[in-house]
């Protein structure tokens, strides 16, 4: 018998004819699984939205959206779109631009004022989560959707937590960000601001809580010993977009140092230009090839006059003046000191060398194992070693994106779900991914991608108005029919037109296709007519 989920077990029998009295192989539609969706961290059904969009079914496409991610507006801006990495029409002309279909979805239903369609049975049982980010948001939104009574004890005076303090307005608009938010709310999700825990089981007990999901955001700054003789102003990256997005910004001088090579020393570094600095100089000890930014953002911070010295880092400082060692790289790909010192001069310095989560709380439950990287250990469900307590997000081993963090709130609460009914969660076992070279493209692909507006470097120096613009309705529909559909039936009637016997019978819009195997040969025309490979050819005793 064939696996159905694994393509190592479908022989390929594209080669082989199977016409005549006997029929050595028959062919099977099937469901494979597209690239985009397996790589998405927050495990939407890409692939489905889109078919919705293309066809202008624009609220059904944000209701399957949401199903997954309540915050598509937000994804949409501030996702570094794994999933437009792995789009098979990359090796024709552009991927599907993804994440603008997606902003264009949550921008409209932010609009239109569309409301969550879901109605969920009480459960009885109530949750505890500790933490207002991107994984508790998500976390509390899909315990609404399973039934479950939620409320969120945030420490800070918003609920967002990074992504309204470490992620810069220019790329996510508060209003955005903030009328999302307030849809998670709406749905009867009750939050505490201003409420820092510090017991998490006497808080649970307090609460009469079931379960409890710890989302505490990693907002501590990494520290690092220079040796400093009288040193002007330093602060972290965190630390000042905080003060920033407050609206608290610190004078920090005409020529502004920020030493790191992450998303947050370019934020940092954009910040300050905006606020005033003439110039913004980023020291990283690594090159442009390791550096953990994501391209576009040392794209746009180049763009707009961030000035960056690569492998160059920090031994000492005096007043103004910073001695820099130059850095190689050797052959092994491995990062050395050179002996080389230059100076350079600055009137502040923002450490942006990564952040760490407070584990003070922690060390206050009893059992609570403490990894020595300063994360939660937890099992393949997402509990703790202590039983009733779940944990995601930047507080578990993960690289720490919002889009990574709103996948932990969603399998979370799935988790969660299945332990308060005394079951297990088990993710259902995906389908094989389908490859480019699985596919039968027998139609014309030209077709690029659609470019979303962006404003000059000059304009961005005036504000924080945001950088980069939507699609039309017409772009985002042309945007999302180029998806190819990777390996699902979307009707194209290939097989049908195809069949020369007319053993492929039409069941109607939305429910594809059948064969009558009394009058298939196994000729594999269907086979090979199908772009999307739907259809597998199996093989079989002789038939007659």
């Amino acid at each position: 018998m064939s696996n159905q989920h694994d393509l190592t077990h479908i022989p390929d029998l594209s080669h082989k004819s199977g016409t005549g009295p006997v029929r050595s192989r028959r062919p099977e539609y099937r469901d494979f699984l597209p690239p985009c969706n397996h790589a998405c961290p927050a495990g939407e059904n890409i692939q489905r939205w889109l078919s919705f969009a293309q066809e202008g079914e624009f609220e059904q496409a944000w209701q399957q959206l949401i199903a997954d991610n309540p915050m598509p507006a937000v994804h949409g801006r501030a996702c570094y779109h794994p999933c437009e990495s792995s789009c098979n029409r990359a090796q024709v002309d552009q991927s599907v631009s993804i994440h603008a279909v997606e902003r264009f979805l949550g921008d409209l239903a932010l609009q239109n004022q569309w409301k969550p369609s879901f109605d969920a049975e009480d459960s009885g049982k109530k949750v505890l989560i500790v933490g207002a980010g991107p994984s508790g948001l998500s976390c509390a939104w899909h315990l609404r959707r399973l039934g479950h009574a939620v409320s969120i004890y945030e420490a800070g005076p918003l609920p967002g937590g990074m992504m309204h303090f470490g992620i810069p307005s220019y790329r996510v608009p508060r209003d955005i960000l903030d009328n999302e938010i307030e849809r998670i709310l709406q749905t009867g999700v009750e939050i505490k601001l201003n409420h820092k825990v510090e017991d998490v089981l006497a808080e649970k007990e307090a609460g009469g809580f079931d379960a409890v999901f710890m989302a505490i955001g990693a907002h501590l700054a990494k520290r690092v010993d220079i040796p400093a003789r009288d040193s002007g102003k330093i602060l972290d990256a965190v630390s000042y977009l905080e003060s920033v997005e407050k609206g608290e910004a610190p004078k920090l001088g005409r020529r502004v140092a920020i030493y790191g090579g992450g998303n947050s020393a370019m934020d940092a570094a954009r910040t300050a230009k905006r606020l005033g600095a003439e110039e913004a100089l980023i020291i990283y000890r690594r090159d442009r090839a390791n550096m953990p930014a994501h391209e576009e953002e040392a794209d746009d911070a180049l763009a707009e006059g961030v000035k960056i010295n690569w492998l160059r880092t920090i031994k000492t400082i005096d007043q103004d003046k910073f001695t820099v060692e130059k850095m190689q790289v050797d052959e092994n790909g491995k990062i050395k000191p050179t002996g080389e010192f230059e100076t350079l001069e600055a009137d502040s310095l923002i450490l942006a060398l990564g952040q760490k989560v407070d584990t003070e709380i922690l060390h206050k439950i009893p059992g609570l194992q403490i990894r020595d990287d300063d994360v939660v250990a937890v099992n393949n469900n997402m509990m703790t070693t202590v039983e009733g307590i779940f944990a995601g997000g930047d507080m578990v081993p993960a690289e720490r994106t919002i889009t990574i963090a709103t996948g932990h709130g969603k399998k979370a609460a799935r988790c969660i779900d299945a332990w308060l009914r005394s079951t297990t969660y088990h993710k259902p076992i995906p389908n094989p991914i389908i490859e480019f070279d699985a596919l039968h493209l027998w139609y014309n692909t030209d077709a690029q991608s659609s470019s979303q507006p962006i404003i000059s470097p000059e304009q961005r120096q005036q504000g924080f108005q945001e950088v980069i613009g939507g699609l039309t309705e017409e772009q985002a529909m042309y945007e999302a029919s180029r998806c190819y559909s990777c390996g699902n039936c979307f009707e194209c009637d290939g097989c049908f037109g195809a069949c020369p016997e007319s053993a492929v019978i039409k069941l109607g819009k939305g429910n594809r296709y059948r064969y009558d195997y009394d009058k298939c040969t196994g000729c594999g025309a269907c086979f090979d007519q199908c772009p999307c490979h739907a259809i597998v050819m199996l093989e079989q005793e002789g038939v007659k």
